[in-house]
């Protein structure tokens, strides 16, 4: 099978490049086209995961192809827009029919639930790799960024933390467990839910925001560089689940919700006041866990319940980490 007959067959001919909101002309011409109302403005980010680095060489397709479109999605949660479409570039080995129409189906899986067109992109061959582009939509001014933190605020995260850095043993076959256990887990590594309504409720509310992908301490750091603030988290207040728990202990779901990354839930600083006057159920569906708060200064502290400095020194995951 040749590419053009690879991208028809598996790709442009998937109900998730079937065209939607915003998309003036998808797959089939030099370059998709999008249509952006007056005042607003176009989110893009690109996301690449590798064989054996981002997810194991050897693993199912159909979840690999919703993580793939999942944890770029995640980004324009992060900045508070409204999801249009995604481009793919997939780099293959080889041509496996079973494998590409696995993988088309998880991603157009995830699709769905984003509300996203597949718009283009680009087959070649080589180590298996996925470059996943998305594209969305948001009001001038009103887009979430990491630099508007202000001394006084709260600090927030919009879920349970830890779930996906606790599945890797699972993934990796290195441990087992129980499926009442194992499934949230490994739901939440392969299956990860943009938090894409929460961004959009935050528009207007939260001073600065991010999606954590690799570690609550390390990603606010990210925000209290760009705010020029202090954050400080409390650990008793971080959310870990309660299947996180009975698989590594109370302390090893702190450890994993504090640095081990690929949560792809939002954290986000706002004013108690601003907070407090969202309705209860918006509040609800939102599942906001106050975690610390935004003082004059500079970095992060993790604090314990005695209010003493716990900070670690390993903060999260970075590609290209310098050894000492």
């Amino acid at each position: 099978m040749g590419e053009f007959e690879l991208i028809r067959h598996y790709f442009a001919a998937a109900p998730c490049a079937q065209g939607g909101e915003g998309v003036a002309l998808g797959i089939g011409d030099d370059c998709a086209l999008l249509d952006l109302a007056a005042g607003e403005q176009l989110a893009i980010s690109t996301d690449t995961l590798v064989a054996g680095v981002h997810f194991p060489a050897v693993c199912d397709p159909l979840l690999l192809g919703q993580r793939s479109l999942a944890v770029a999605a995640s980004d324009l949660a992060a900045m508070g827009a409204s999801a249009i479409g995604f481009t793919l570039a997939l780099t293959l080995p080889e041509v496996g029919p079973h494998w590409l129409a696995a993988f088309a189906d998880g991603l157009g899986r995830m699709a769905h639930r984003c509300r996203m067109t597949l718009i283009g992109g680009d087959t070649t061959r080589g180590p298996l790799s996925i470059t996943v582009t998305v594209f969305g939509r948001v009001p001038v001014g009103q887009a979430l960024r990491r630099s508007g933190a202000q001394p006084g605020e709260l600090l927030c995260v919009g879920g349970c933390l830890g779930n996906a850095a606790g599945a890797l043993p699972l993934v990796l076959g290195e441990r087992a467990a129980p499926e009442p256990v194992a499934g949230p887990l490994l739901a939440h590594y392969w299956s990860p839910l943009p938090q894409l309504n929460l961004g959009q409720s935050l528009r207007g509310r939260a001073s600065a925001a991010l999606d954590i992908s690799d570690g609550l301490l390390a990603d606010c750091g990210h925000i209290a560089k760009a705010s020029g603030v202090a954050l400080e988290v409390n650990l008793e207040q971080v959310p870990v689940s309660s299947e996180l728990q009975a698989f590594l202990g109370l302390e090893g779901a702190r450890q994993a919700a504090l640095s081990g990354g690929d949560d792809y839930v939002l954290a986000f600083t706002i004013a108690a006041d601003t907070l407090a006057a969202i309705p209860d159920l918006v509040r609800s569906a939102m599942t906001v866990h106050v975690i610390g708060r935004v003082l004059e200064g500079q970095g992060v502290t993790l604090r314990d319940s005695q209010g003493q400095d716990i900070t670690p020194r390993q903060r999260g995951y970075q590609h290209f980490r310098e050894t000492p």
